[in-house]
Protein backbone atom coordinates (compact mmCIF):
# COMPACT_ATOMS: atom_id res chain seq x y z
CA UNK A 1 0.00 0.00 0.00
CA UNK A 2 1.49 3.34 -1.00
CA UNK A 3 1.49 6.18 1.49
CA UNK A 4 0.41 9.69 0.50
CA UNK A 5 3.33 11.90 -0.43
CA UNK A 6 3.54 15.51 -1.54
CA UNK A 7 5.78 17.39 -3.95
CA UNK A 8 8.29 19.24 -1.80
CA UNK A 9 8.46 22.40 -3.87
CA UNK A 10 4.68 22.78 -3.83
CA UNK A 11 4.77 22.42 -0.05
CA UNK A 12 7.48 25.05 0.37
CA UNK A 13 5.87 27.42 -2.11
CA UNK A 14 2.63 27.26 -0.09
CA UNK A 15 4.45 27.78 3.22
CA UNK A 16 6.25 30.85 1.90
CA UNK A 17 3.31 32.44 0.07
CA UNK A 18 2.67 35.88 1.57
CA UNK A 19 5.55 35.38 3.99
CA UNK A 20 5.88 39.06 4.83
CA UNK A 21 8.84 39.57 7.16
CA UNK A 22 9.04 35.96 8.32
CA UNK A 23 12.58 34.76 8.95
CA UNK A 24 13.33 31.50 7.15
CA UNK A 25 16.21 29.11 7.86
CA UNK A 26 16.77 26.23 5.44
CA UNK A 27 18.71 23.08 6.15
CA UNK A 28 21.55 22.06 3.90
CA UNK A 29 20.84 20.86 0.37
CA UNK A 30 17.36 20.38 -1.05
CA UNK A 31 15.52 22.50 1.59
CA UNK A 32 17.79 25.44 0.69
CA UNK A 33 17.05 24.86 -2.99
CA UNK A 34 13.33 24.59 -2.25
CA UNK A 35 13.12 27.95 -0.46
CA UNK A 36 15.12 29.54 -3.27
CA UNK A 37 12.82 28.01 -5.90
CA UNK A 38 9.93 29.69 -4.05
CA UNK A 39 11.74 33.02 -4.45
CA UNK A 40 15.11 34.18 -3.18
CA UNK A 41 14.59 36.55 -0.26
CA UNK A 42 16.90 38.63 1.91
CA UNK A 43 15.24 37.25 5.07
CA UNK A 44 16.05 33.66 4.07
CA UNK A 45 19.15 32.03 5.51
CA UNK A 46 20.13 28.79 3.74
CA UNK A 47 22.75 26.71 5.52
CA UNK A 48 25.48 25.52 3.21
CA UNK A 49 27.74 23.49 5.50
CA UNK A 50 25.94 23.14 8.82
CA UNK A 51 24.18 19.77 8.61
CA UNK A 52 22.24 19.12 11.79
CA UNK A 53 22.11 22.77 12.83
CA UNK A 54 19.08 24.31 11.13
CA UNK A 55 16.67 23.87 14.06
CA UNK A 56 19.15 25.42 16.50
CA UNK A 57 19.82 28.38 14.21
CA UNK A 58 16.04 28.85 14.06
CA UNK A 59 15.82 28.67 17.86
CA UNK A 60 18.50 31.33 18.21
CA UNK A 61 16.65 33.64 15.83
CA UNK A 62 13.30 33.01 17.55
CA UNK A 63 14.77 33.87 20.96
CA UNK A 64 16.63 36.93 19.66
CA UNK A 65 13.62 38.19 17.66
CA UNK A 66 10.54 37.23 19.75
CA UNK A 67 8.22 39.53 17.79
CA UNK A 68 9.15 37.92 14.45
CA UNK A 69 7.89 34.63 13.01
CA UNK A 70 10.67 32.10 12.37
CA UNK A 71 10.28 29.12 10.05
CA UNK A 72 12.85 26.35 9.71
CA UNK A 73 12.56 24.18 6.61
CA UNK A 74 14.79 21.13 6.81
CA UNK A 75 15.00 17.48 5.84
CA UNK A 76 14.69 14.25 7.78
CA UNK A 77 18.37 13.39 7.37
CA UNK A 78 19.45 16.82 8.59
CA UNK A 79 17.16 16.71 11.63
CA UNK A 80 18.26 13.17 12.51
CA UNK A 81 21.78 14.58 12.90
CA UNK A 82 20.53 17.16 15.40
CA UNK A 83 17.78 15.38 17.35
CA UNK A 84 18.89 16.97 20.60
CA UNK A 85 17.62 20.27 19.23
CA UNK A 86 14.03 19.09 19.79
CA UNK A 87 14.48 18.92 23.55
CA UNK A 88 16.18 22.31 23.77
CA UNK A 89 13.49 23.96 21.64
CA UNK A 90 10.70 22.39 23.71
CA UNK A 91 12.28 23.54 26.98
CA UNK A 92 12.84 27.10 25.71
CA UNK A 93 9.29 27.13 24.25
CA UNK A 94 9.59 29.88 21.63
CA UNK A 95 6.03 30.76 20.60
CA UNK A 96 7.20 32.22 17.27
CA UNK A 97 9.07 29.15 15.93
CA UNK A 98 7.89 26.53 13.45
CA UNK A 99 10.04 23.57 12.42
CA UNK A 100 9.02 21.86 9.15
CA UNK A 101 10.73 18.60 8.24
CA UNK A 102 10.38 17.61 4.59
CA UNK A 103 10.57 13.87 5.12
CA UNK A 104 11.40 12.00 1.92
CA UNK A 105 12.95 9.14 3.92
CA UNK A 106 16.24 9.70 2.09
CA UNK A 107 19.67 11.26 2.48
CA UNK A 108 19.35 13.31 -0.70
CA UNK A 109 22.81 14.86 -0.64
CA UNK A 110 24.73 11.59 -0.52
CA UNK A 111 22.90 9.39 -2.99
CA UNK A 112 19.31 8.90 -1.78
CA UNK A 113 20.11 6.21 0.78
CA UNK A 114 17.17 5.52 3.14
CA UNK A 115 17.09 7.40 6.44
CA UNK A 116 15.72 5.86 9.61
CA UNK A 117 12.29 7.38 8.92
CA UNK A 118 12.04 4.85 6.07
CA UNK A 119 12.19 2.18 8.79
CA UNK A 120 9.51 3.81 10.92
CA UNK A 121 11.35 6.34 13.08
CA UNK A 122 8.66 8.85 14.04
CA UNK A 123 10.05 12.38 14.13
CA UNK A 124 6.66 13.89 15.00
CA UNK A 125 6.37 11.44 17.89
CA UNK A 126 9.81 12.51 19.12
CA UNK A 127 8.84 16.19 18.97
CA UNK A 128 5.65 15.44 20.91
CA UNK A 129 7.56 13.48 23.54
CA UNK A 130 10.07 16.34 23.83
CA UNK A 131 7.22 18.72 24.66
CA UNK A 132 6.44 20.71 21.50
CA UNK A 133 3.21 22.71 21.88
CA UNK A 134 1.85 21.60 18.51
CA UNK A 135 2.87 18.60 16.43
CA UNK A 136 1.55 17.66 12.99
CA UNK A 137 2.02 14.83 10.51
CA UNK A 138 1.17 16.26 7.10
CA UNK A 139 0.34 14.22 4.00
CA UNK A 140 -2.13 16.50 2.16
CA UNK A 141 -2.07 20.02 0.75
CA UNK A 142 -4.99 20.85 3.06
CA UNK A 143 -2.66 19.94 5.92
CA UNK A 144 0.03 22.18 4.42
CA UNK A 145 -2.46 25.06 4.34
CA UNK A 146 -3.24 24.51 8.05
CA UNK A 147 0.50 24.33 8.76
CA UNK A 148 1.10 27.60 6.88
CA UNK A 149 -1.52 29.28 9.04
CA UNK A 150 0.23 28.08 12.20
CA UNK A 151 3.63 29.17 10.88
CA UNK A 152 2.28 32.66 10.18
CA UNK A 153 0.10 33.22 13.24
CA UNK A 154 -0.01 30.21 15.57
CA UNK A 155 1.48 29.81 19.00
CA UNK A 156 4.42 27.46 19.04
CA UNK A 157 6.72 25.90 19.03
CA UNK A 158 5.19 24.03 16.12
CA UNK A 159 6.70 20.88 14.63
CA UNK A 160 5.52 19.32 11.37
CA UNK A 161 6.72 16.17 9.67
CA UNK A 162 5.62 16.57 6.05
CA UNK A 163 5.82 13.42 3.97
CA UNK A 164 7.21 14.24 0.52
CA UNK A 165 8.15 12.21 -2.53
CA UNK A 166 11.79 11.07 -2.81
CA UNK A 167 12.16 13.04 -6.03
CA UNK A 168 15.49 14.29 -7.32
CA UNK A 169 14.83 17.86 -8.48
CA UNK A 170 17.20 20.24 -10.25
CA UNK A 171 18.91 22.55 -7.80
CA UNK A 172 17.81 26.17 -7.61
CA UNK A 173 20.85 27.47 -5.80
CA UNK A 174 20.81 30.38 -3.39
CA UNK A 175 23.94 32.52 -3.28
CA UNK A 176 26.88 30.38 -2.17
CA UNK A 177 28.81 33.20 -0.50
CA UNK A 178 28.29 32.83 3.25
CA UNK A 179 29.53 36.34 3.98
CA UNK A 180 27.08 37.77 1.46
CA UNK A 181 24.19 35.71 2.90
CA UNK A 182 25.01 36.76 6.46
CA UNK A 183 25.34 40.42 5.53
CA UNK A 184 22.19 40.42 3.42
CA UNK A 185 20.20 38.72 6.19
CA UNK A 186 21.47 41.04 8.93
CA UNK A 187 20.82 44.12 6.84
CA UNK A 188 17.27 43.01 5.96
CA UNK A 189 16.61 42.11 9.59
CA UNK A 190 17.72 45.56 10.76
CA UNK A 191 15.48 47.29 8.20
CA UNK A 192 12.33 45.29 8.82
Amino acid sequence: MSRPRLHRRLVVHRLLADRGDMLVVAGLGAPAWDITAAGDHALSFPLWNGMGGAAMVGLGLALAQPKRRVLVVTGDGELLMGLGSLTTIAVRHPRNLTIVVLDNERYGETGMQPTHTADGVDLAGMAKAAGFARVMRVTTMAGVTRLAGLAHTGSGPVFAQVKVLPEKLPPVLPPRDGVLLKGRFRSALAQA
